[in-house]
């Protein structure tokens, strides 16, 4: 039967069933029927999911036209040709294209050439292995049913906040024309993203930050890099600030931020980039004695803990392993070979922290790209997190200025390097690039780290020269002395 809404009882019963068809379920659905299970998809929004409608894609697609003229403007023979406006209609456009135009044919296409069901509708447990779509049509599973229904903006209790309606990232992503003031409450990724896009398109932007920094979750360069091309691209940055209330007489029209300072700034658009809940409230977990609304608790395996029978399994953002696309598509193959194997009756791969059955990376090796103009890159623990789980480190810095490739790439190129190393096995526990290109240098070290290559080995891994990727015998020098 293909990806069409079958309606015949015969066709009610499959082994998986799969809540939400973003790249998660869709990869989840994938290996399931890759490895001989039948596998349906329920959906009540777009196929292909947040990430290629509303994060992922779009975002990437407004942001490389920023990337690709900051990076020329800083090369012989093309600086006077880039130093020029982007054109903002082209650039929404480009971006419009890279999400299908809202439409999703295309991914279901995609499910419809691999035999996978897709059923349009709320899909809501109900009981064990039972599914209700839409209050009627119900489905059962032979073998497992994963909750694959990713995250949502969240928006904190700011008085007049709501009422304002303020961007969430979906609004940032797919706005159809440029503010003339925006602006961003938050310091993450998506807050960065965002400002650095809606700047280069024209905004006059805010941006205000809680902590002392941005990008938290990275080593502290990473954001102190970043937040001083901001600042030099005319974003206004504030640290150590609060929205206290925020006001908006007119929908559509501007609206006024007030600070705990006292301060008040007024803007055409406001985004609130500061957290994500899992969109688990309607998807019938107290069926099953689970808190509706809450992150499902999982093993290694992404299967639930706490309900009976183990056939029920929480992947990608649901789970609060690794809010990123790539992690939820890891984690979909890792709970899909679980899946088929415990269908088959093959015992689980338990005793193998790396083996297919065990999504260990989300602990040790998650590898993140933040598209800023330059891009921070880092995978694995910071010197920090290291430190707190108690291993015994050395840490490794290195100026991407000094590598001859960074020189060829961009006059007055600007970046830094940082390795992590456990002394005790001389292995890699994390790194961290900040400059321009260095997210096409992020795999090698994730391999270093999810590896454990011994740095002995790493020695023997020669660079190309001139490349950026020189950096890592740069760094190696150092830690060897």
């Amino acid at each position: 039967m293909a990806a069409t809404e079958a309606t015949k009882a015969a066709d009610e019963a499959y082994d998986v069933i799969v809540l939400g068809a973003g790249p998660t379920g869709e990869n989840l659905a994938d290996r399931a029927h890759a490895a001989g299970l039948s596998a349906v998809v329920v959906e009540s929004e777009l196929v292909g999911g947040e990430c290629s409608y509303w994060a992922c894609m779009p975002s990437k697609a407004l942001l490389r036209p920023v990337t690709a003229r900051s990076e020329s403007r800083r090369v012989p023979g093309l600086k006077d040709a880039a130093d020029v406006a982007l054109d903002a209609p082209a650039v929404l456009a480009h971006r419009d294209a890279f999400t299908s135009y809202w439409k999703d044919d295309g991914q279901v296409r995609w499910l419809d050439s691999l035999g996978i069901d897709l059923v349009r509708g709320q899909g809501r447990l109900a009981g064990p292995r039972r599914v209700v779509v839409d209050g009627g049509r119900v489905l059962t599973a032979r073998h497992a049913v994963a909750v694959c229904t990713g995250s949502r903006a969240v928006l904190p209790g700011i008085p007049g906040l709501a009422e304002a309606r303020p961007w969430t990232s979906r609004d940032a992503t797919s706005a159809k024309s440029v503010p003339g003031r925006l602006v961003v409450v938050g310091g993450g990724v998506v807050g960065v993203e965002m400002a650095t896009a809606w700047r280069a398109l024209g905004a006059s932007v805010t941006l205000l930050v809680r902590g002392d920094g941005l990008l938290p979750r990275m080593e502290p360069f990473a954001g102190h890099l970043v937040a001083e091309s901001l600042a030099e691209a005319g974003v206004f940055l504030r640290t150590g600030v609060e929205v206290r209330e925020v006001r908006r007489e007119a929908p559509g029209g501007p609206a006024t931020v007030l600070l705990d300072s006292g301060d008040e700034i007024v803007a055409d658009e406001l985004l609130i980039a500061t957290g994500r809940a899992p969109r688990t409230e309607d998807v019938g977990l107290d069926t099953v004695g689970l808190t509706p609304g809450s992150w499902l608790d999982v093993d290694d395996s992404c299967r639930v803990t706490g309900v009976t029978g183990g056939w029920l399994y929480g992947v990608g953002d649901v789970n609060h392993r690794a809010l990123l696309t790539h992690q939820g598509k890891y984690q979909a193959r890792i709970a899909g070979a679980a899946i088929a194997a415990r269908a088959r009756g093959v015992p689980i791969l338990e005793s193998d922290r790396w083996g297919a059955h065990a999504a260990t990376a989300d602990a040790l090796a998650v590898p993140q790209v933040v598209f800023s103009d330059p891009e921070a890159a880092s995978v694995g623990l910071t010197a920090a997190a290291a430190e707190k789980a108690g291993y015994r480190t050395r840490v490794v810095d290195q100026d991407l200025a000094a590598v001859a490739g960074a020189s060829l790439y961009a006059d007055g190129y600007r970046g830094r390097a940082r390795m992590v190393v456990d002394l005790d096995r001389e292995v890699l526990l994390g790194a961290t690039f900040v400059g321009f290109g260095v997210g096409e240098l992020l795999h090698s070290a994730t391999v270093a780290v999810a590896g454990e290559v011994p740095i002995e080995r790493l020695w023997h891994a020669v660079p190309s020269y001139p490349t950026i990727s020189e950096v890592w015998l740069r760094l190696l020098e150092a830690y060897r002395g």
